[in-house]
C-alpha cells in the first residue's frame, strides 16, 4: 500500500515537474545512447575488417570513456539545477508531516523511473542507430560495408552498470542535501541567493592571473613537443580561470562600474548593472559551463575537420612522393643499381614518369641549446631534453642543385637551412664545436617524409659537398658511431590507384629479390591507413561535439528557466516602482543578451588565443597547413553561433511564457 503511494506521488512530482524533468530524461537517455554507440564500435568485429582497424577501435574506446566521465559530471550539474527547483516542494511536504526517510523512499523511485526511462530509450535506440553510425564510420574512411546487425551483451552491461553507479551517486548526494536541511531551509531553497553577492576580489584576481599564464604559455610556445605538455596545463589553468571570472570577476567589475557614480546614476545603467549583479549570482557557474563546452565544440570540430579535409595535404607532407624510397646501401654501385632496377621496372609496365627526385643525406640526433647543437649521449639525457632533440638532415649541395633545378654556391661553412616546423632563427649554428653560417633560410623544399613524421623537429642543411664529406668523419667522432650517407629516391606519376599500387607491389618485391638495404612507401598504399586514422578522429570529433552541444543548450533551457522565475518576480517590483512595461522588458531583454551571449564571445577568444599552440601540435600530425585550420575553425565558429543563435530564440520563448505568467 505504502509502496504505491509513493510510486503514485513520485510519477505526480515527474509529470508536475515535466518543464524540467522531461529535458533532463531525454538528455540522460540521449547521453546513454551515444555512450552505447561508441562503445558498441569499439568492438563491433566489422572494424576488425577496416584498414586501420587497432587505431579506430582503441580511439572509440577512448571516446567511450570520455563521453563515460563527461556523463557523470554533467549529469550531476544538471541534477543539481533540478534538486534547486525543487527544494520548496520537499520542505513544504517535511512540514505536512513527511520525514525525510519518506522523502528519500520518494527520490529514489524517481531516480530508479528515470535510469529505466533512460537505460531503455537509450539502449534501444543506441541498437536501432549503431548500424547506421558505423555505416557513417565506413563511409567516412572509404571501407567496404559489411553486412550483419551486432548487438553486444557486454555493451548492454557495461552501459547498465556505469549509469547506474552514476544515477547512484546522484541520489546519495541529492538525498544528503535534503538530509542537512532543516524545513525552513528547504523552503527558501529557490530563493538562495538574492542577496548581494560579495566582491570576491582575491578570486577575481587569481583567475586573472591563471588566465594570463594559461594565454602566455599558448602565444609563447614555440616547440611543437613542448606544446603538448603546455596545452594541457593552460586546458587546466582555462578551465579553473573561466569558473573564477565569471563568479568573482564579473561581480568585482559590476561592482566597480556601481562605484563610477557619474556613470551608474542614469537611469539605464542604475536598473542595468544592478540587475545583472544579481543575475551573475545566480548564472555564474551555468555561463562558466557553457563557455567551457562551447570552447570545447569549437576546438574538437575544427581541429579534426581540417585534419579530415587536409589529409591530401597531410599525405603530401608524409608522403612527398608517389613511390618514396630510402636507401641504406653503403655502396654507391648498389645504390645505383637500385635507381636503374626501379626505372626499368617503370619502363617495362609503361608508367610514365612526371617527376623523380634524388639525393644523398646524412641524419642523426643532437640536444639543441639555444645555437648550440651537442651530442645525445644517453637515454637520461633523451628523456630530460625531450623538447631540446633535434633531428639534422645535411644534403650535399651538388644534390639539392640537381633536384632543385638551381645552380647555387656557398662559401666554408656555409649552409641553406630549412624546417616545416619550428624555425631556426639564428644567423650561426654551432655544431660540434664548430661555426656553421646561416646563408639562407629556405622556404619551401622536398623534404623527407620520414623524417617529418618524427615527433621532433628536422633541420634540413645544405653545405658545400666539401663540407659534407668532412662532417661525416666529424659526425662519427663525436657521437661514437660512423653515419653512412642513405640515399632517397622518389618517383611522381600520373596514373590510376590501381596501377600506381601495383607498381609499388612489384617495385617492393624486386627490391627484396635484390636483397635491398632500406625501404619503399607508397603514397597510395599507405592513404587507406591514413584515412582510418584521420578518420576515426573526425567521426570521433563531431561525434563529441554533438554530445557537447547537446549539453550547452540544455544548460541553456535551464538558465532562462531559472532566470524567468526570478524575473517574474522582478517585474512585478519594478511595476512597483513605477516602470512602465516598455521599460521594463527593454532592460531584462538587454540583460539576457548581454548574459547570453558573454560565454560565446569568451569561448571565441579562448579559441582564438588557443589557436597557435594547436597549429604546432597538429603539425605533430604533419597537419602543417595552417590557413586550412583557421578557415575550419572560423567556419566553425560562424555555424556555432549560428545555433547559439537559434537556440537562444527557442528557449527564449520559454523564458517570456514564464515570465509574463
Amino acid at each position: 500500500m505504502r509502496t504505491g503511494f509513493y510510486l503514485r506521488l513520485a510519477l505526480n512530482n515527474i509529470r508536475k515537474n515535466r518543464g524540467t524533468y522531461f529535458p533532463y530524461i531525454l538528455t540522460c537517455a540521449v547521453t546513454v545512447m551515444m555512450f552505447y554507440m561508441v562503445k558498441s564500435l569499439s568492438l563491433n568485429p566489422g572494424i576488425r575488417q577496416l584498414t586501420g582497424a587497432d587505431t579506430i577501435a582503441y580511439t572509440m574506446a577512448l571516446g567511450a570513456r570520455i563521453i563515460g566521465l563527461f556523463a557523470l559530471i554533467f549529469l550531476f550539474y544538471t541534477n543539481s539545477f533540478l534538486m534547486k527547483r525543487r527544494k520548496k516542494e520537499f520542505g513544504l511536504f517535511n512540514i505536512l508531516g513527511m520525514e525525510k526517510r519518506h522523502l528519500a523512499r520518494v527520490l529514489f523511485l524517481e531516480t530508479f523511473i528515470t535510469v529505466l526511462i533512460s537505460l531503455c530509450i537509450g539502449i534501444v535506440f543506441g541498437i536501432a542507430l549503431d548500424k547506421f553510425m558505423f555505416l557513417v564510420l565506413t563511409k567516412i574512411i572509404g571501407g567496404s560495408v559489411v553486412l550483419g546487425f551486432f548487438v553486444s551483451g557486454e555493451v548492454i552491461r557495461t552501459t547498465a552498470v556505469l549509469f547506474g553507479i552514476i544515477f547512484a551517486l546522484i541520489y546519495l548526494k541529492s538525498v544528503l542535501t535534503i538530509g542537512l536541511s532543516n524545513p525552513i531551509e528547504l523552503l527558501r531553497g529557490g530563493n538562495v541567493g538574492e542577496r548581494e553577492p560579495k566582491a570576491k576580489w582575491v578570486l577575481a584576481l587569481l583567475g586573472a592571473v591563471m588566465l594570463g599564464i594559461a594565454y602566455y604559455l599558448a602565444l609563447t610556445i614555440k616547440n611543437p613537443v613542448a606544446s603538448i605538455n603546455a596545452f594541457f596545463i593552460a586546458v587546466l589553468l582555462v578551465i579553473a580561470a573561466t569558473y573564477l571570472l565569471f563568479t568573482a570577476g564579473s561581480i568585482v567589475v559590476l561592482k566597480l562600474m556601481r562605484k563610477n557614480k557619474k556613470f551608474y546614476y542614469k537611469a539605464k545603467h542604475f536598473i542595468g548593472v544592478s540587475g545583472m549583479i544579481y543575475r551573475m549570482k545566480q548564472n555564474a557557474a551555468g555561463l562558466a559551463n557553457i563557455c567551457i563546452l562551447s570552447t570545447m565544440v569549437l576546438v574538437t570540430v575544427s581541429s579534426t575537420t581540417s585534419m579530415m579535409v587536409g589529409l591530401d595535404d597531410i599525405q603530401h607532407t608524409r608522403y612527398p612522393n608517389n613511390i618514396c624510397i630510402y636507401s641504406r646501401e653503403t655502396d654507391d654501385a648498389r645504390n645505383d643499381g637500385m635507381v636503374e632496377l626501379v626505372d626499368n621496372i617503370c619502363y617495362e609496365m609503361e608508367v610514365p614518369i612526371k617527376d623523380k627526385i634524388r639525393y644523398s643525406y646524412m641524419t642523426f640526433s643532437v640536444i639543441q641549446q639555444g645555437n648550440t647543437f651537442g651530442a645525445l649521449t644517453s637515454d637520461d639525457d633523451f628523456f630530460q631534453n625531450l623538447t631540446g632533440i633535434r633531428i639534422l638532415i645535411f644534403l650535399p649541395l651538388s644534390d639539392y642543385n640537381t633536384f632543385a633545378g638551381e645552380n647555387r654556391e656557398l662559401g666554408d661553412h656555409d649552409m641553406l637551412i630549412y624546417s616545416s616546423r619550428e624555425k631556426y632563427t639564428d644567423s650561426v649554428l654551432y655544431l660540434f664545436g664548430e661555426e656553421w653560417h646561416i646563408a639562407e633560410r629556405l622556404k619551401k623544399y622536398a623534404a623527407n617524409g620520414v623524417a617529418e613524421s618524427n615527433i621532433a623537429t628536422s633541420y634540413y642543411c645544405i653545405v658545400r659537398d666539401e663540407d659534407y664529406d668532412a662532417l661525416i668523419e666529424t659526425t662519427a667522432r663525436e657521437l661514437g658511431e660512423y653515419y653512412y650517407p642513405e640515399v632517397y629516391y622518389g618517383l611522381d606519376m600520373k596514373v590510376d590507384k590501381a596501377t600506381e599500387r601495383e607498381l609499388y607491389d612489384r617495385i617492393r618485391g624486386e627490391l627484396y629479390a635484390y636483397e635491398f638495404v632500406g625501404y619503399a612507401e607508397s603514397r597510395q598504399a599507405e592513404w587507406t591507413t591514413s584515412i582510418g586514422v584521420y578518420g576515426g578522429l573526425f567521426f570521433l570529433g563531431i561525434f563529441l561535439g554533438v554530445l557537447f552541444i547537446m549539453a550547452a543548450v540544455l544548460i541553456i533551457y535551464y538558465k532562462q528557466i531559472s532566470e524567468g522565475y526570478d524575473d517574474r518576480e522582478r517585474f512585478v517590483i519594478m511595476r512597483k516602482v513605477g516602470m512602465t512595461q516598455a521599460e521594463i522588458k527593454g532592460t531584462i531583454r538587454s540583460q539576457v543578451l548581454t548574459v547570453f551571449f558573454l560565454p560565446l564571445i569568451a569561448a571565441g577568444i579562448h579559441v582564438a588565443v588557443a589557436f597557435p599552440m594547436i597549429s604546432l601540435i597538429l603539425a605533430l600530425l604533419n597537419m602543417t597547413n595552417v590557413s586550412l585550420y583557421l578557415i575550419c575553425t572560423m567556419v566553425c565558429f560562424l555555424v556555432f553561433a549560428g545555433m547559439y543563435v537559434m537556440v537562444y530564440s527557442l528557449t527564449a520563448r520559454t523564458y517570456y511564457k514564464i515570465v509574463s505568467s
